[in-house]
């Protein structure tokens, strides 16, 4: 079986979020279930793809309104990557550093399926299975089914996985020219609510619909930016397979990013060794607790949570310690930096991304934070499992599916709002826990031994595949 993913992520090609992982992995474990599995995505100007080698393995332009844009698709000749990686490259369009947040991000996108499908169009063996992730190639189940230039492909499966349903790509009506020679008629399967919304589209129009956890696509039934009645009308072809996350870049026991490498049985003295690399590079207590938060700092996560809970549980008592890693919201991160002098003994933070830091992080924390207002799956939660962190989550989306509380006979700690009280009474609960260092150790053991690969989950899309070819 031939399956095509298409993304605007891909780690380690082009990572922003947790799209990036998912795109990054889920195709080798479906390899290592005998399908053909090849990502497409952007060209990047980034340290890793002008490291690579690469093919240029097609050549031919779009149209984009009134103007034509030459592209080249160029092949990383990588054995690394445990799937064939391709990128669409179009000279001052798709040749950029980063990934998002350019004036012209809606002409990137759009051009980027353009030419994904011209490509596909004039394969010799075209794909059984077209995936698509999230509003980005949100399009491209609508243009193979309707647009006139893209006929032959009317019969090939799409599945649109839904990574957050809060970003839809709209653009106004009048950039309905952007688009091939459709039929008219079929204009209402791109309109919702006045404008074409590309996410919408792929809803109405893929053959199958997934999002990355069974709760969260419940979720989107009551609240999903707009999208609610479209969901609950396609609810038949919409299903949650839950993420799983890459064992074999994510495994304390081989993994070159951290700082003393361990498994479940040496846990105990061999991961005292990341934290105190921690405490020392943050001037932090190795003594004390320690609780992480890794992410995005906007509001779905919680991050504007951050400053007060600081200040709140700092104030009234110094037995913890906290390290805050991420980046977003000027206004979050510039209240997470004013606090470093008042509370510098246990308390800091590090604005902006490191890779690395975040391994060690996972590998040295004693908890992690995830206040969550929205979370679809989380992988924070489950690179924490593997790691011997406990994770501390409010119960919505994938945070609900994995983490079982603590008082349930479980191995994380639960609360139910996202709120400064909750989190705070949330982190009295782990102080107690990492007191009983018994229990503390047992929990920190056992989870480390439960399996999220992506084994489980690769196969339910494979089966869906299956399922979709047979009715092509």
């Amino acid at each position: 079986m031939n399956i095509l993913h298409t993304s605007f992520e891909c780690y380690p090609i082009a990572k922003v979020g947790g799209l990036a992982d998912v795109v990054g992995a889920l195709p080798k474990y479906q390899n290592e279930l005998g399908g053909n599995t090849s990502v497409i995505t952007p060209f990047y100007s980034n340290t890793f793809i002008q490291k690579s080698k690469l093919e240029t393995v097609y050549t031919s332009a779009i149209r984009l309104a009134d103007i034509t844009h030459v592209f080249y698709v160029k092949k990383i000749i990588s054995p690394d990557l445990g799937f064939d990686a391709y990128l669409i490259y179009i000279e001052g369009l798709l040749d950029r550093p980063n990934v998002y947040n350019y004036e012209d991000d809606i002409e990137r996108c759009i051009s980027f399926q353009l030419a994904v499908l011209d490509w596909v169009s004039n394969m010799d063996a075209i794909p059984d299975i077209i995936h698509c992730h999230d509003h980005h190639t949100g399009l491209i189940p609508f243009m193979m089914s309707h647009v006139y230039m893209y006929e032959k492909l009317q019969r090939i499966p799409t599945v649109l996985t839904i990574h957050n349903a809060q970003y839809q790509g709209q653009l106004s009506l009048d950039k309905i020219n952007y688009l091939p020679d459709f039929d008219k008629e079929k204009i209402g399967l791109l309109d919702w609510d006045n404008c074409i919304n590309p996410l919408a589209s792929g809803i109405k129009c893929a053959w199958q619909v997934t999002s990355v956890s069974t709760s969260y696509m419940q979720e989107l039934q009551e609240k999903a930016n707009g999208l609610e009645n479209l969901l609950k009308d396609e609810q038949k072809k919409c299903v949650g397979i839950l993420n799983g996350i890459d064992t074999k870049i994510w495994d304390p026991e081989t993994d070159p990013m951290i700082i003393k490498n361990y498994n479940s049985t040496n846990v105990t003295e061999n991961r005292k060794r990341n934290k105190k690399w921690i405490c020392n590079y943050f001037n932090l207590d190795i003594d004390k607790p320690l609780f992480g938060f890794i992410g995005r700092l906007v509001g779905e996560k919680g991050a504007d949570l951050l400053p007060d809970i600081v200040k709140e549980y700092l104030t009234n008592n110094e037995t913890i310690n906290i390290l805050i890693l991420g980046s977003g919201n000027l206004e979050t991160e510039k209240r997470l930096q004013s606090l470093q002098k008042e509370f510098s003994s246990n308390y800091n933070v590090f604005i902006g991304y490191d890779e690395k830091l975040s391994h060690i992080i996972y590998s040295g924390v004693d908890f992690l934070l995830m206040p969550s207002r929205v979370e679809p799956c989380g992988l924070n939660q489950l690179y924490a499992l593997r790691y011997g962190t406990i994770p501390i989550v409010r119960r919505t989306g994938g945070l609900k599916d994995t983490i079982i509380d603590i008082g349930e006979n479980g191995f994380g700690i639960c609360h139910n709002n996202a709120s400064v009280w909750d989190v705070c009474h949330a982190i009295k609960r782990a102080v107690t826990l990492y007191d009983d260092q018994k229990k503390y150790r047992e929990i920190q053991q056992q989870i480390m031994q439960i399996d999220h690969s992506w084994s489980r989950s690769a196969h339910q899309y494979v089966t869906i595949y299956e399922t979709l070819i047979q009715y092509k």
